[in-house]
């Protein structure tokens, strides 16, 4: 099982992918036995009512839009939630993404 659940959302959950394995390459480099996974913001409601809560949602730039919408959500279950910086997302930064996440998982 894993240790940490990281799910990004964007507008398709396409975009999104590429950056999932660059955190994912980054997380396994630190033992870190973390799952990561990317879906649409339309599939936020359901993902947040599964059986596969994530520790921390974190929003593609392009869906910032959303984020008060979103926010609302992930309060109500107690998840951590932020927006992916646009420079990060751009150059594909795996590992600013990855300690974005850990730090709003409060992981040390």
């Amino acid at each position: 099982m894993s240790e940490k659940i990281i799910m990004l959302a964007c507008a398709a959950g396409m975009s999104t992918s590429l950056l999932v394995q660059k955190i994912q390459q980054v997380a396994e480099k630190q033992n870190k036995n973390y799952t990561i996974f990317a879906k649409s913001t339309s599939d936020i409601d359901t993902q947040l009512n599964s059986d596969n809560i994530p520790n921390v949602v974190l929003l593609g730039p392009q869906v910032s839009y959303l984020k008060a919408e979103v926010q609302s959500k992930t309060d109500a279950k107690n998840i951590p939630m932020a927006v992916i910086p646009m420079v990060d997302y751009g150059m594909m930064n795996g590992e600013k993404v990855l300690e974005l996440a850990e730090n709003l998982m409060g992981v040390e």
